[in-house]
This record gives C-alpha cells, structure tokens and sequence, in this order.
C-alpha cells in the first residue's frame, strides 16, 4: 500500500489542484495548482502533473469538482472541462476512480480538521466537534457558491451535496429587494450565486452605484475588496456581501437541521477574515425571527486549513482501495 500512487484534486472554476495523497491516514503531499485555463482538459492537466513531481501512474484516483455529479461525469459549471470516471479510467488504466462534487469533499474533511484549522466567526469560540453523532453544514463563496452538509451516525459519514447555490435568491431588506430588481433587468433568474460569489460580485457593485445614482467604473471582485476602504459603492457592496453570506448560511442551518455548527469555506473568506469577523454576517445569520434561539446556539467557523478539498479526497481514496 506504501507504494501507492493515489491521486487526489481538487478542480475549482479557475484553479485545479492535484496531490499524492498519503496511504495511512487522511493527508496528502507533493501539492501542485494549475490555472484551469491552461489546459484543454483534466486529462492533460494530471498528466502535467505527473511529469512535474515525477509521481508513477495513479494507482487511484478521487477528484473533487466544482459541479454536479451526474451518471459519473462533471460538467464543470464555472470554466470549460467536462470529466468522467470514464475518460480517467482510459487515459490511466486504473479502474479505482471515484468523481465527486468539490463540496462534498470539503464536506469529508471535517472530523479530520485540526483544532487550528479553523476559528471561531462570532460566539462559541471554545466549540468542539462531538465526538458521536453530528451534523453540520458547509458553504462557501469562490468564483461560485459551493453548499453542502455532512451528517456523521456511528462509523458514517454521510455528505449531502447538491447545487444549493443556484437556489433563487431571497432578499431581507428593502436595498436587497432594490438590488433584486437591478439584477432582474440583467438576468433572466437571479440565483443566490448570481450575488453571493466572487463572479457575482461586480454585477452588485454595479447594481448598488445604480441604485446610489452614482457613476462607476467596472471592477473585478479583487479590486471590489482592495478599494473597500477609499470607495464608498465598493464599501457597501463587501458589506452586503457578507450580510447576505450570513442569510445564506442561517437559511442552509434551517434547510439541514445543522445544529453542530456551519463551516465557512471558499477563498474570498480565508482571505478576508478580520472583514468576516467584523461584519454583519453572523447577525444576519442569527436573524430567523422565530427561529433566533435556534440559530444563536449554532457555532460558525471559518476553514483556514489551506486544501480542506484534498484532504477530504485523501479520506476517500482510501475508501476507494482499502
């Protein structure tokens, strides 16, 4: 088994990162991203990847991608690969080959996240994992907005995973109905991911200078967050965000019965946390009317571990060949 070559991903809208992962307990090594973009297919991807670190031939391969896994194939929804157990299993002759949505394999990393791997985003900061039964949530905003759950019962682990990002989007204030209606004059159906991810980021900032009568340059979402501080649109539009995040993440609460905590995921947080700490997230979160007592009881966590999506992939191939 030491010998193994396990090949684990973990294939976001714009990067792809690929790794060996260990063949004793979940981790991994010899970690390599590839802008997406670079390449034709997945297929040539691994292959760059193999040249590059000198790994063998896959004895195994578990990829995590951004998008729904259907009839063992992906669809990549945010950049232009389709891949398939099928086209893995041809290009690398292993037939130990398992596909699976990027969230749910953030999802398998939880229990195996160390105490430093994540912090505390409003109350609860002394929370713990249980140690038996427990169930959870994962979002988190990158180019789209993954969404998942996972639900441990006994020696399970059980993700829930599906496309709850492309959920429509259900405003709470009387600016979010505004910025609703702006948007509904761009897009046929506003979904959650249309405002709460880095790709819908400019079409908000816009949206609110419109709503502001204000005249703006078009930004990228980096650019959103680095003039936060001099530009009062790009200002509002990071507060919004992260007000919105938090009606998300108490709504997906409700939706799983997520009682032992909601993790927060996705590059945009991990690379603003102090922002996240500071802003409305987890009032809007705790704001469910009736339900308030509820959600106050619920901790939220920010991931900071760097690749929860692989190490969750190193969990499951070794699922896959054990």
């Amino acid at each position: 088994m030491k010998d193994k070559c396990l090949l684990v991903g973990d294939i976001g809208g714009t990067n792809a990162r690929f790794a060996q992962a260990a063949t004793d307990v979940p981790g991994f090594h010899s970690l390599l991203e590839l802008q997406v973009e670079q390449f034709p297919t997945a297929d040539d991807a691994i292959r760059h990847y193999l040249d590059e670190t000198g790994a063998r031939e896959p004895d195994a391969v578990c990829l995590a991608a951004a998008g729904p896994v259907i009839d063992d194939a992906v669809n990549m929804t945010n950049n232009h690969w389709e891949i398939s157990v099928a086209d893995i299993t041809a290009s690398f002759g292993t037939s130990a080959v398992r596909l699976l949505n990027d969230f749910g394999a953030i999802a398998y990393s939880i229990p195996f996240l160390a105490e430093s791997d994540s912090v505390a985003i409003g109350p609860h900061e002394d929370f713990r994992l249980p140690q038996g039964d427990f169930n959870v949530a994962i979002l988190g905003p990158g180019t789209g907005l993954g969404i998942a759950g996972l639900r441990r019962h006994g020696n399970m682990l059980v993700p829930v995973t599906g496309e709850g990002g492309h959920v429509g989007f259900a405003p709470e204030t009387g600016l979010q109905i505004e910025l609703l209606k702006a948007l509904r004059g761009k897009f046929d159906r506003v979904s959650t991911e249309r405002l709460v991810a880095g790709s819908g980021l400019p079409d908000v900032y816009e949206a609110l200078a419109l709503i502001r009568g204000k005249s703006v340059t078009p930004l990228t979402a980096a650019e959103i967050f680095s003039q936060s501080g001099s530009n009062s649109v790009a200002a509002e539009t990071v507060d919004l965000f992260f007000e919105m995040l938090g009606q998300v993440a108490g709504d997906l609460a409700l939706t799983l019965g997520a009682l032992d905590g909601v993790y927060i995921a996705g590059g945009i947080a991990k690379r603003y946390p102090d922002v996240l700490e500071k802003s409305r997230f987890r009032a809007a979160f705790e704001s469910k009317g009736r339900y308030r007592p509820a959600l106050e009881r619920i901790p939220t966590r920010l991931i900071t571990h760097e690749q929860p999506g692989l190490l969750g992939s190193a969990y499951l191939v070794l699922e896959l060949v054990s």
